[in-house]
């Protein structure tokens, strides 16, 4: 029996391998939807968010890697920067440039910008989708000026991270199945030593939704009836630990 379900499910075209970008296009609707698919998303760009200074000089440019529908626009509005996104996904991008993104498609590991062009660079929950993430570390470094920013979010190689970011959250309706392959999740102490590596001096904190808030808003997601649920999201917040979670803040030298 077993046989017969994967061949069925190999034949099925609603069913991708985990972390296959197809999965975007399939999602499309969820992107801008605060109780939606891509609800964490939001919260962890607003966290993301700040940790960007506001602009110090004019012109300046960020690049968002990664920027899917450009969920980080919204906290970027009054910080005087020019936001280019980049991501594979074209629906994604349809999206991001309807709230003001200048968008690139293009591949993280093979960004089509000049080097130094940016003051900031973002990767928002990317790492943790490319195959070969020290190739997308190496162009974020390159990407950046002397003195510029670059700003992450990733899920850590650990068991733990494991556990929660596919085996429990993937049992959650907020959570799309097969999102995450955990084979791809990042090692912290390895992106430290691969940002050292281009001139960045990356430090690391971990992050997690606040409990409270979490629960009130699954609780209010489950009460409501095809509105969205009222009350303000969950907040991201440091954790001591950075074995699931974690954010990455460090300036290019030079």
């Amino acid at each position: 029996m077993r046989d017969v379900a994967a061949a069925a499910a190999s034949t099925d075209p609603r069913v991708l391998p985990r972390n296959d970008p197809r999965q975007y296009d399939d999602l499309a609707g969820e992107w801008w939807r605060p109780d939606g698919a891509f609800a964490m998303l939001h919260w962890l760009a607003e966290a993301r968010a700040a940790l960007v200074p506001p602009a110090t000089r004019p012109g300046a440019v960020l690049v968002d890697l990664g920027c899917g529908a450009g969920l980080l626009a919204p906290h970027l509005t009054g910080k005087g920067y020019h936001h280019i996104g980049v991501d594979l996904t074209r629906s994604a991008l349809v999206q991001a440039a309807e709230h003001g993104v200048r968008v690139v498609q293009g591949d993280a590991t093979a960004v089509p910008l000049p080097s130094g062009c940016a003051d900031v660079v973002s990767a928002g929950e990317l790492l943790e989708h490319v195959p070969a993430w020290p190739r997308a570390v190496a162009e974020a470094c390159r990407l950046l000026r002397p003195g510029g920013l670059l700003v992450l979010d990733t899920l850590n190689d650990t068991a733990l991270a494991r556990l929660v970011a596919v085996r429990i959250a993937e049992r959650l309706p907020t959570v799309p199945r097969g999102i995450h392959d955990p084979r791809l999740f990042v090692d912290a102490q390895a992106l430290v030593a691969e940002c050292a590596q281009h001139g960045v001096d990356l430090r690391l904190r971990g992050i997690r939704p606040q409990v409270g808030g979490l629960l009130a808003w699954l609780l209010r997601r489950a009460r409501a009836t095809g509105a969205a649920p009222a009350g303000r999201p969950p907040r991201i917040v440091p954790t001591r630990s950075t074995a699931v979670l974690y954010q990455g803040r460090g300036v290019r030298k030079g």
